[in-house]
């Protein structure tokens, strides 16, 4: 990808042939130059891709850096008709294999290219077990959130906003499939496909919890 530096690529969203690719990676907490890639989805014969626009991102209650809390690590990017969220990852005693329940959701509200955009914060979620990606229903009216032993399913909210407020539906996935789930998004409607850092691939039918191994 030119002109694009990697840092810690986390996740990437896809709307209208177009992509957004989360350098939202802060395992430290410490990260200054977060921020996300806006892409034209790459052509078979395009012989480079180049970034439309690099978006700078800082969280409004992050006032230190490193953070007191490692609260403002993110695994987890989706896009619904145009605007962007992001879903943290926590962890306990600033300790980044102590992974902490629990993950706030933040809106992106502006696209500054020249200057850092402050994210919005708009909901949170206390119980959940530490994200590692997200992607919204080719319909709009389910997220998923993915992490490392579950997927969780949450419905479209009436206020267009507190995606974390509405009754989640919870899958638990199997350990020795699972391992470390990294990365989801939808078939279809009724389909999630899976994959983790093992590169394992397989897809989860939400009609009746079949699972189908594959690479």
């Amino acid at each position: 990808l030119g002109a694009a530096a990697h840092i810690d690529y986390e996740d990437i969203a896809v709307e209208d042939s177009v992509l957004y690719l989360g350098d939202i990676g802060n395992n430290g907490n410490a990260r200054r130059d977060l921020g996300i890639y806006v892409i034209r989805e790459p052509f078979y014969h395009d012989r480079r891709t180049r970034p439309v626009k690099h978006l700078p991102l800082r969280y409004p209650d992050q006032e230190t850096f490193p953070a007191q809390e490692w609260h403002f690590d993110a695994e987890s990017l989706f896009v619904d008709d145009g605007t962007l969220y992001v879903l943290t990852k926590h962890r306990e005693g600033q300790q980044i294999n102590s992974p902490e329940e629990g993950t706030k959701l933040y809106r992106l509200d502006t696209e500054h290219t020249h200057r850092v955009n402050t994210l919005t914060l708009v909901d949170r979620h206390d119980t959940i077990p530490p994200p590692t990606a997200a992607a919204l229903s080719p319909n709009g009216e389910r997220l998923a959130v993915l992490g490392y032993a579950s997927v969780w399913l949450f419905p479209r909210p009436e206020d267009e906003t507190h995606w974390l407020s509405t009754k989640p539906r919870r899958i638990a996935l199997p350990a020795d499939q699972s391992q470390q789930a990294e990365a989801v998004t939808w078939d279809d409607p009724h389909t999630l496909r899976i994959t983790n850092e093992q590169r394992d691939v397989w897809t989860l039918s939400l009609k009746t919890k079949a699972r189908v191994s594959g690479r």
